[in-house]
């Protein structure tokens, strides 16, 4: 699969957010955007997952539909159900529930499996966040500051896992730290 931007621009009230981007993503490629704070990686990310139309230029995708899953810069999980809940919401029959826990159990505390994620803390949240783009089944994935909340060690456990369950789908996260960028073996792409 690839994805190609070609003279991509947005900008909002006036103000020019993403000006004549041209990049290519391809299988198993991994991404990491990185430029000063309100520079577009949100906007960016948002114009891939069809949340935002450009102002200017084209999105080439090779296959249609591409499956998309996402890390928002908001978690965006249902408070009131599980992680497992969550998860299993989005990954629908291509997952068993005791697949899914047993996936989660590698990042999370098996005692908050089942509880609502209201009770859970911002970096489990995130977590159940990340597990879920992770094992939604998808062509891209898309995650956009996806170690908000973790320390440096999490971040670690996370990023390997990241790795082994990307398989060999074009994964783009936004950050703004290059360790992670070096941590994830991705390639640097600065938007400004």
């Amino acid at each position: 699969m690839k994805i190609e931007l070609k003279h991509i621009a947005k900008s909002f009230n006036g103000l020019p957010v993403l000006r004549d981007i041209n990049l290519t993503f391809r299988d198993g490629g991994c991404y990491c955007l990185m430029s000063p704070s309100g520079s577009g990686k949100t906007t960016l990310l948002r114009i891939l997952m069809g949340l935002e139309q450009p102002d200017e230029g084209t999105l080439e995708v090779d296959i249609e539909p591409a499956a998309v899953s996402a890390v928002f810069q908001e978690d965006r999980l249902c408070e009131s159900f599980s992680p497992v809940e969550n998860v299993t919401m989005c990954t629908g029959r291509s997952m068993k529930a005791s697949r899914v826990r047993w996936e989660m159990a590698k990042l999370l505390p098996e005692e908050c499996l089942s509880r609502p994620v209201s009770t859970l803390s911002g970096g489990m949240k995130r977590r159940v966040a990340v597990l879920r783009a992770l094992l939604t089944p998808s062509h891209v994935l898309l995650m956009d500051e996806p170690f908000t909340g973790m320390d440096e060690d999490l971040k670690r456990s996370v990023i390997a896992y990241i790795r082994e369950k990307q398989n060999g789908r074009i994964l783009i996260l936004s950050t703004h730290q290059e360790e992670d960028v070096e941590l994830i073996g991705g390639e640097l792409v600065r938007l400004a």
